[in-house]
């Protein structure tokens, strides 16, 4: 894994950010988390990649709050990709 940041996919609408920030630190040093509002995913980061490694292999696939996570290396922001372009 290259970097520290983590999407988290199929989150329940109730969950927290304390309560996601508990469950990713049994695998290090959470800097930060979001979840996105009204949406049912949100992304963790974590202080190495290692650390983020760890945490995604653990619970990519896990239950949570009665629904399965899905834990992936979260990709930058389109504007940011290579290769990206906009459409006017």
């Amino acid at each position: 894994m290259q970097g520290s940041s983590l999407y988290v996919g199929n989150l329940s609408y109730s969950v927290t950010v304390e309560q996601l920030r508990q469950l990713f630190s049994d695998y290090g040093e959470v800097k930060d988390v979001r979840i996105v509002p009204n949406r049912d995913f949100g992304f963790v980061d974590m202080s190495s990649p290692s650390e983020a490694e760890a945490a995604k292999t653990a619970l990519n696939g896990s239950e949570f709050e009665g629904r399965t996570l899905r834990v992936d290396e979260a990709r930058p922001p389109r504007s940011e990709r290579r290769g990206s372009y906009r459409r006017y």
